[in-house]
């Protein structure tokens, strides 16, 4: 991906940055905190994150062994995923929503490298921003970085096979993704503590509803910004994206060639 490319991205996580620089910053983050968890159910989540992980390396070394352009991609999604998780955004309960930026990865690359990239942003944030946590790392793995570009991916796929427009598939991809992000957090958190009265249902209701609040403008900000990213990428990167099979065949016929292609 040549400089020209990056700059346009740049400047866009640059205005979320901006938002996140002048708003509050003294609330608890939304990723689960560092010993927030019983050990049996920390324990639990980190079991189930680790196939999925080396599911991922496999992936990842599939991917982009052959191509320099691959990996500085794959880099690019994951800064993307990074920047934008780490804006945490109060909620009315002390908590804090945040986009999760996993949903761009996926559609690149399929879910399975996010987990992997998913994973190191949420190692980089526990230990250099306090947001999240270490012994939650396996619980704030499975959320954000397997769960939500699972979603994403299969909603894009799905779409795609319907011959929605591309920037529908990409809007609710990443939407969605990020959404389920917070429902699969919100059943974390109440197997972990169910309600005295209404039992993991009833708990898990409640955190939903503290969340709605402020995840569901945050997440349809992701696709909107996700939807924008992508249209870079395509005027930009076109090769890259024929590399990984973004596009129906057809498609193809209905993008101009990318500005690398033309000066070439």
């Amino acid at each position: 991906m040549k400089r020209s490319t990056v700059k346009p991205i740049l400047l866009s996580i640059g205005y979320l940055a901006m938002v996140y620089l002048i708003w509050p910053d003294n609330a608890y983050a939304m990723h689960i905190m560092e010993g927030f968890l019983p050990f049996n159910w920390a324990a639990f989540w980190m079991a189930v994150m680790l196939p999925f992980v080396i599911w991922g390396m496999r992936s990842i070394r599939k991917t982009v062994s052959d191509s320099a352009s691959l990996k500085m991609l794959l880099a690019m999604a994951g800064a993307f995923a990074f920047v934008l998780s780490a804006m945490k955004i109060p909620s009315v309960t002390g908590s804090c929503s945040h986009p999760t930026g996993v949903g761009l990865g996926a559609i690149l690359f399929g879910p399975t490298p996010m987990t992997v990239l998913g994973m190191i942003v949420l190692i980089f944030q526990a230990l250099l921003l306090a947001h999240g946590g270490l012994t939650t790392l396996g619980a704030n793995t499975f959320s954000m970085a397997i769960v939500g570009p699972f979603v994403s991916y299969g909603i894009y796929k799905g779409l795609q096979k319907l011959r929605a427009p591309r920037w529908l598939s990409i809007f609710l991809a990443a939407t969605l993704g990020d959404l389920m992000t917070y429902v699969t957090t919100s059943f974390q958190l109440a197997l972990a503590f169910p309600d005295p009265s209404g039992g993991v249902w009833g708990s898990a209701l409640k955190f939903m509803g503290i969340f709605a609040f402020t995840q569901v403008p945050l997440a349809i900000s992701e696709g909107l910004l996700t939807v924008m990213v992508f249209n870079l990428l395509v005027a930009y990167s076109r090769n890259e994206l024929k590399v990984l099979s973004v596009f129906r065949a057809d498609e193809w016929q209905k993008i101009s060639p990318s500005k690398t292609e033309v000066k070439a």
